[in-house]
């Protein structure tokens, strides 16, 4: 035998064994591997939602809704548009495309990742009806296995029709029909071509698609699949240049329930939390935090506008929801305040509850912030800053702290925040693109739950038809603030609720912090707000108008009466426990008189009187290091001495607490000419001579007697004839100087 002879031979033994060993190989993987009929459709498969007693809420079947659709009765462009976007080679092909599976080997191979399948229609079919979402190569070679197997029983027509009673297109709907009639309020047979290439835009990603969550995606998507079709020569450039111009018109999500709107999140959630809709058995369980009468209490408000309505327990679980703008973004106006700015500037020890802030007239760049009222309130305290929600103080307290150290507290909150939002605007509830009020409640229960931050949920947990659970409800912790500051933050807007602008909660007779936020002009508001919350749940009102329309709405008025009327339902029976206001702060004593006349904190002298003594909570963290000696060491600004009708006058700057010694110098004589309180001038006629006067000031508690520094003031010459001072004292006013 020759070289070439063996080496050809050694060559087909080895390619006879890799054979052999790859036949067996997919004979012992795809055992067992059997296509079924029954699998072929999902009449069977059903979600059974239950609320937080167990009871059950909502049986709904994965097809209810719908009659599977035959492929005859679509116009051709629907069919068209699934062919062009999911698999041109459909009707040629044997269920298998062998270019594109090798296209996708080789992408997988060089990014070392099994990113890639390379599916027909008809392995997506038998991949949602017969096998898990895994991607391995034993589930990819039984999928070809079931493939071909499909491929021989049914015809392509057969094939398609199943596919599209089947496939998922997000909001729980299976098959072409249940989502025609979702999203578009008509039967599959009735879709335009606008309609179809929408539909099947869904199909990669129903929950980022949806014209429902992201119109602006969902638009693209619907112009990738009409261009898909033009490049198939299945539709016109004019047809296509006509419907990528057109707008999506969805018909809407519809309240058709009194639970309709919590079921709608609780299925929306369901698709968000990454379990394949065609990998959890007949039946899924579904287990919710639903409160019936609070939810019935939401339902049944009277609202002069669009309204949503958010009520969340401690542990994230959203015991109601009630919505008539679905989970749209919106400004969220002074709501903003205590989570962007107040708490954050708390927690970083640049301000305290008692700190101060002049509310004048600012310029920040052109940027010129007015409060609601149209006036200034001159040096405002944090708190009443808060309580009344002026804006002026909010927005320099931003200043001082930083856009961007507030959006690293919002970011811990699960909100991120855009370069765009990051101006002092945000203070004011500034936003791109606003918040849902989901967010905006979320973020306010981490003063409720001492600064520890936990995303709410409809789902609580899930379990399959053989009773196993799949899904648990994160519970992970995000620590946003420390417990004091969330303690000086509940104090404020427990005052907010009491004094405030949420003061129409007053009369509840339990603890409740509240903030409000109004969004608009003088011509109308278009976003109003209240957040309430009690130690173990959060209550969150919105009114306004989807289209932004101005309407006569407030967050302290209309919002508040709602708030309050659902509060008083939730707890008719129960008070719930009180607000915690004492952890991790401290109460301290100021000096209230350099306080209240410089702005200056200090901790109270250990001898000050206790009318001289202010009482004020801070952070244990933040206690100022600075004590007062204004009565261990008392000090007074330098009298004046003057001349006045041939008398020697000393005028004393008055004070509060102190006496005083006024001494007389003369041929090296020191003599007290007085002795007490501050009276309004002290006189001498002294002989002849020169004479020096000084001044000592001193606080007496009763017990003891504590002198500050004595102050000498300027020579006197004396005559015969008349006093002459020194001429540098002459008629000067030291108090003043």
């Amino acid at each position: 035998m020759t070289k070439g002879a063996k080496i050809f031979l050694v060559i087909s033994i080895c390619l006879f064994t890799a054979a052999v060993s790859l036949f067996v190989s997919y004979a012992a993987m795809t055992a067992g591997a059997k296509l079924d009929a029954e699998k072929l459709n999902l009449a069977a498969r059903t979600v059974v939602i239950y609320d937080a007693e167990g009871n059950r809420l909502e049986n709904a079947s994965l097809t209810s809704g719908r009659a599977n659709i035959a492929v005859e009765d679509l116009h051709d462009y629907t069919i068209n548009a699934f062919i062009a976007s999911e698999d041109r080679e459909f009707y040629s092909h044997n269920g298998l495309n062998y270019k594109r599976i090798l296209k996708a080997m080789m992408r997988n191979i060089t990014s070392l990742k099994f990113k890639e399948g390379a599916s027909t229609i008809s392995q997506q079919l038998i991949k949602n009806t017969h096998l898990s979402g895994e991607k391995t190569i034993k589930r990819k070679l039984k999928e070809i296995k079931l493939t071909r197997q499909l491929e021989k029983k049914y015809t392509k027509d057969e094939i398609l029709g199943m596919y599209l009673n089947t496939i998922y297109f997000g909001h729980n709907c299976y098959g072409l029909n249940s989502a025609a009639k979702f999203y578009f309020d008509t039967e599959a047979k009735d879709l335009t071509l606008n309609q179809s290439a929408v539909i099947v835009g869904l199909l990669s990603s129903p929950n980022n698609y949806s014209p429902y969550k992201n119109m602006e995606k969902c638009v693209k998507r619907r112009n990738l699949v009409l261009k898909s079709m033009l490049e198939c020569n299945f539709i016109t450039e004019d047809e296509y240049e006509q419907n990528i111009a057109m707008p999506i018109e969805a018909a809407g999500e519809k309240r058709s329930s009194a639970c309709s709107d919590y079921v709608s999140m609780v299925l929306e959630e369901l698709s968000e939390t990454g379990l394949d809709p065609y990998d959890s058995g007949t039946k899924l369980n579904i287990y919710t935090g639903l409160n019936r009468d609070i939810q019935s209490e939401a339902e049944k408000m009277q609202c002069p506008s669009d309204a949503a309505i958010v009520v969340r327990n401690a542990d994230g679980s959203i015991a109601a929801y009630r919505s008539d703008i679905g989970s749209a973004r919106r400004q969220i106006g002074s709501a903003a305040k205590p989570i962007f700015v107040y708490a954050p500037a708390i927690e970083e020890k640049k301000l305290h509850l008692f700190s101060k802030i002049d509310d004048s007239a600012v310029n920040y760049g052109g940027y010129c912030p007015e409060n609601y009222d149209k006036k200034y309130h001159g040096q405002v305290t944090v708190e009443d800053s808060i309580k009344y929600s002026y804006n002026i103080p909010a927005v320099k307290a931003l200043n001082m702290l930083g856009t961007d150290k507030a959006a690293e507290y919002a970011e811990k909150m699960g909100i991120l925040l855009s370069n765009d939002d990051k101006n002092l605007a945000l203070a004011l509830g500034g936003m791109k693109d606003g918040m849902k009020l989901k967010e905006l409640t979320d973020c306010y229960s981490v003063f409720a739950n001492g600064g520890d931050f936990t995303k709410s949920h409809f789902i609580n947990e899930i379990k399959n038809d053989s009773g196993e659970t799949i899904y648990c409800a994160p519970q992970s912790k995000n620590a946003v603030f420390s417990k004091g500051c969330c303690s000086l933050i509940n104090h404020a807007l427990k005052n907010t609720a009491l004094e405030g602008t949420g003061k129409k909660l007053k009369n509840l007779n339990f603890d409740v912090a509240a903030k409000t936020g109004t969004c608009g002009t003088a011509e109308g508001n278009t976003d109003a707000y209240t957040v309430a919350y009690t130690s173990d749940k959060i209550i969150s009102v919105w009114l306004g108008d989807r289209a932004n329309n101005k309407l006569s709405i407030t967050g302290g008025n209309d919002c508040t009466k709602i708030a309050e009327k659902i509060l008083s339902e939730i707890y008719k029976d129960n008070a719930p426990p009180p607000l915690d206001v004492t952890s991790g702060i401290k109460n301290i004593q100021i000096d209230r008189t350099e306080y209240e006349k410089n702005g200056n904190i200090l901790l109270a002298d250990d001898n000050c009187p206790r009318l001289n003594a202010l009482t004020v909570c801070c952070l244990e963290s933040n206690l100022p290091k600075v004590k007062s000696n204004a009565f261990s060491c008392p000090s007074i600004q330098k009298p004046s001495i003057l001349i006045e009708n041939n008398k020697i006058c000393i005028v004393l700057c008055q004070t509060k607490y102190y006496e005083y010694e006024v001494y007389r110098s003369f041929d090296g004589k020191k003599s007290l000419i007085y002795q007490g309180y501050w009276v309004e001038k002290i006189e001498d006629f002294p002989e002849k001579g020169s004479y020096l006067y000084s001044v000592k000031p001193y606080y007496d508690d009763g017990k003891n007697r504590f002198y500050g520094e004595e102050i000498c003031l300027p020579q006197v010459n004396i005559s015969d004839t008349k006093l002459t001072p020194l001429p540098d004292i002459i008629k000067k006013d030291w108090c003043n100087n």
